[in-house]
């Protein structure tokens, strides 16, 4: 296994249960901006107001519009993309576990993504790490995504 300054980790199907307890991330910070939620928005049909109206989200609790859970949920994949596995075919987002949505991502906060390799086990065909992942946004005291991600490496 080795682990670069940039905290990527490579290793192959043998080392991976090596891995555990290693650190991903954190990735670069980047801004949620208004145009990136409205493009979400057209893309899923979720044009809830305190997603897509500054004016009326401004009124509500969170005091402006704020991103999607799911658009907030997809800023993990660039971490998970961080668990690099060099005699892996292929590799799968197999799905998730225990996420949940602890505060929102106003638009305009920066956010950054960061995760650690808890668990790998054996699957048919390659092994399925388990990486428990977070968005964290600039300032909060809570992160807006966490979410166990299972990804599965293939022979």
């Amino acid at each position: 296994m080795k682990q670069a300054e940039s905290a990527v980790i490579e290793t192959d199907l043998a080392g991976l249960p090596d891995c555990v307890g290693e650190q991903l991330g954190p990735t670069a910070w980047g801004e949620m901006t208004q145009a990136t939620v409205d493009a979400f928005a057209q893309l899923t049909g979720d044009h809830n107001f305190i997603h897509v109206d500054p004016v009326r989200a401004g009124q509500s609790p969170f005091g402006g519009t704020i991103a999607h859970g799911f658009l907030s949920l997809a800023l993990l994949a660039p971490v998970t993309q961080l668990l690099q596995v060099s005699d892996a075919a292929t590799a799968i987002n197999y799905g998730l576990d225990r996420l949940r949505f602890p505060a929102p991502l106003p638009v305009g906060s920066r956010w950054r993504a960061s995760a650690e390799v808890t668990e790998v086990q054996e699957i048919s065909g390659g092994r399925q790490a388990r990486v428990a992942a977070r968005v964290e946004v600039e300032g909060s005291e809570r992160p807006a995504v966490v979410a166990d991600c299972l990804i599965r490496f293939y022979a």
